[in-house]
């Protein structure tokens, strides 16, 4: 079976978070079963360099922002499709954003674009490729199947994987006549929200499945308080959505390999992990003798990661004795307020605004727990990260955290199955009751080892997500 994936993000060529990741790695974990997944991806300048020794496979005209080639690669294991469209795609600043940080004025045609270049693959624009599932990724893949359905075509058949829907992809109706949409489905069944074009609303309402990233998640987004204005057109098509959990790349994040380490480790050999910690004291300013926990934070600066409430605790961490070591940037305010408790408690508090790879496998690999406090969080891979490395997840009760900690409550504990901690008010009360709960249980070791083994035994591959998939597939193919 042919699976041709769309999205805007594919680890480790183009990532901003995890929806890279997933689509880095699912391709290769459905390999295995059978099915043959490729990616159609935007050839960012980053990418460039794969465009001479690829293949050319089509030249579309009449995409939205003018005509575009479509390259085969290969690289780091991934079968690309690259939509080499360089009056789009090459341009200075992030994949969505320029250089000032405002989103490019035109990301309705470059998305718009990938989405029908996906969608004409489908419908024979590659001599002798006929793709069995069209799976497309997030609002900037999501009128692939629209365009489909727009084509009058049944088949192949098409999956819509919402990563996040708090982005939606939300244009105003000027832009349907560049984008070749039919004016006719501009109504609130169809690609209408509120008055404007909603690429995620139309894929969702189009598409023949949907799916999402936890099954927590899939029932999270049927609710006002997550379904952001989508809940209704979900709650209609609930019959076709689904949650099937992320999972991680097992090589690339593992701690007995991991060669962003000082010292690699196993769950036989934890206390190797003090050499990370004594290089994570050094890179950040902390004091080294500390003998309370060290909390870290890998993450975007925002609200909705909760990490307004964790500066709020952060003077009752300190008081605990615990030290925290922070990795991330976003919202300028909360970056101002990170470094500002790094400047109030020298030695306890350090912190690095941007974004470091090495440095987030670092802290995954020395600190004791981390914080993942998320108002919401459809999956989220860092609380991953850490059961794999035996970095304590703290986290709330939520989307994909709440399907993948067992809290150390005192059953869980009995049977040594807990793997973190998880809390239900995300304020900085409740942030700091549950740091009280990580500090008393880290001075007892021999149970926070238990804890650390508990964790790295816990399932976080893409294994059983992936039969998932297959499974979804074969349901929909003829």
């Amino acid at each position: 079976m042919d699976i041709l994936m769309v999205a805007s993000e594919c680890a480790p060529f183009a990532k901003t978070g995890g929806l890279g990741d997933v689509v880095g790695a699912l391709p290769g974990a459905l390999a295995p079963l059978g099915l043959r997944a490729r990616v159609v991806l935007p050839a960012y300048p980053g990418l460039f360099p794969l465009l001479p020794g690829g293949t050319e496979l089509a030249r579309l005209g009449g995409l939205p922002g003018g005509e575009a080639r479509i390259v085969a690669a290969e690289a780091e294991g991934v079968p690309l499709l690259l939509l080499d469209m360089p009056q789009l795609f090459d341009r200075a600043g992030t994949l969505y954003q320029d250089e000032q940080s405002q989103d490019f004025g035109d990301n309705h045609l470059r998305f718009g674009a990938l989405a029908q270049a996906a969608a004409r693959i489908c419908m024979g624009e590659i001599e002798g490729y006929q793709p069995n599932i069209l799976h497309a990724h997030d609002w900037q893949a999501a009128l692939a199947p629209v365009y489909l359905k727009m084509a009058g075509r049944d088949l192949p058949r098409s999956v819509v994987t919402i990563h996040n829907i708090a982005f939606q992809g939300r244009y105003s109706p000027d832009t349907m006549g560049p984008l070749g949409l039919n004016p006719d489905w501009f109504h609130p069944e169809g690609l209408e929200y509120h008055g404007d074009l909603s690429f995620l609303k139309a894929g969702l309402a189009f598409c023949d499945r949907i799916t999402t990233v936890s099954p927590t998640y899939a029932q999270e987004i049927l609710t006002p308080e997550f379904g952001m204005g989508l809940e209704g057109l979900l709650r209609a098509r609930s019959s076709v959505l689904s949650g099937l959990l992320n999972g991680i790349d097992m090589e690339v994040w593992d701690p007995a390999g991991d060669t962003a380490l000082p010292r690699a480790y196993d769950a036989r050999s934890l206390k190797r992990r003090a050499e990370n910690r004594a290089e994570i004291c050094t890179r950040l300013g902390l004091d080294p003798e500390g003998d309370g926990p060290l909390f870290c934070v890998v993450s975007r600066l925002t609200s909705q990661k909760g990490l307004d409430a964790l500066l709020g605790a952060v003077p009752h961490l300190v008081e605990r004795g615990a030290q925290l070591a922070v990795l991330g940037s976003g919202e300028p305010g909360l970056e101002h307020g990170f470094r500002q408790a790094a400047e109030a408690h020298p030695g306890r508090v350090g912190c690095f605004i941007g974004y470091d790879e090495a440095l987030s496998h670092l802290l995954q690999g020395g600190s004791d727990a981390i914080l993942i406090p998320s108002r919401f969080e459809p999956c989220g891979l860092t609380q991953l990260y850490g059961l794999r490395y035996g970095t304590l997840p703290v986290v709330a009760r939520t989307g994909g955290l709440a399907d993948t900690v067992i809290d150390a409550n005192v059953a869980a504990l009995a049977a040594e199955v807990a793997t973190g901690f998880v809390f239900d008010d995300v304020s900085a009360d409740g942030l700091s009751r549950a740091i009280d709960r990580v500090v008393d249980l880290y001075a007892t070791p021999r149970l926070w080892q238990k804890l650390q083994r508990a964790a790295m035994r816990h399932p976080v591959g893409w294994e059983s997500s992936a039969q998932g998939y297959a499974d979804l597939y074969a349901q929909l193919t003829p």
